[in-house]
């Protein structure tokens, strides 16, 4: 039986036509072309779509192939909101140099929040706590904070349990870089390395603790059963893993997200 080979390149670019955030872009400019093809087609009648108008038609097809795509349900309203926000800021004639600037402050820090559909979630102090007395009692302790942000876990952590390894894993080069530089001038002995959790392995750890995003858990089950050893520990704040019925359920803090368990 003769086999049809994907010619090289092709599958990288079927992956990134598939984020959500690219769908949502061409969701969006289909809505526009949409919306601007009506316009158009309506003005021989006399009929004038107002620029309100047509900012709500384009929001609202754009929410509804949204759903009809099958897009997370917070896409919905951030879908019909773009094109407001687009004229509602062009109405204000904001100088073009602020929006490079919010540019290139977000670019380091989001990164490619558009392929990991992991935004930037700072985990807080009282979660540090709360992972800080789930730990083994073993000294030589291995632990890892994927998605690490700007480190404050990974540094508490190292600060408390020296005899330990603590590590953290970031994507995004600003969180990442800031970490290395605050762990290093604060000479806490907290490790900070950049790159794609995926491509980790988990086997050598003890315990892992992510805050991550509802889109990612399925996958990074998936990977801690493959790797993590006998009974290691893998902690999710806020957000849990379908189907998989969690040993630990915590609330660090009152009115705060959940923190989540499984014993492998």
């Amino acid at each position: 039986m003769s086999r049809v080979h994907a010619r090289p390149g092709t599958a990288p670019r079927i992956a990134i036509l598939r984020a959500p955030a690219v769908q949502a872009l061409i969701i969006q400019t289909f809505s526009f072309v949409l919306v601007v093809a009506l316009a158009l087609l309506v003005a021989p009648a006399g009929v004038e779509v107002s620029v309100a108008a047509a900012t709500l038609l384009q929001g609202a097809a754009a929410a509804a192939l949204s759903r009809w795509r099958r897009l997370a349900a917070w896409w919905l309203p951030i879908q019909f909101l773009f094109p407001v926000a687009v004229v509602v800021l062009l109405a204000v004639r904001l100088p073009p140099w602020i929006f490079l600037c919010a540019f290139l402050v977000l670019l380091p820090l989001y990164w490619t929040t558009f392929r990991t559909q992991v935004p930037f979630y700072p985990s807080g102090r009282a979660t540090w706590l709360a992972v800080e007395k789930l730990l083994p009692s073993k000294s030589d302790i291995r632990m890892i904070d994927i998605g690490s942000g700007f480190g404050g876990m990974v540094m508490h952590l190292a600060e408390h349990r020296p005899s330990g390894d603590f590590q953290g894993i970031e994507l995004a080069p600003l969180p990442w870089l800031a970490s290395r530089l605050i762990a290093r001038l604060r000479r806490n002995p907290a490790r900070f390395m950049r790159g794609d959790y995926e491509n980790l392995s988990l086997a050598s750890y003890d315990v892992v603790f992510a805050y991550l995003s509802p889109a990612a858990m399925p996958a990074l089950w998936h990977k801690a059963c493959a790797e993590m050893h006998s009974g290691s520990l893998l902690l999710s704040l806020e957000f849990p893993v379908p189907g998989a019925e969690p040993q630990l359920m915590l609330h660090p803090q009152e009115g705060g997200p959940e923190l989540y368990g499984w014993y492998m």
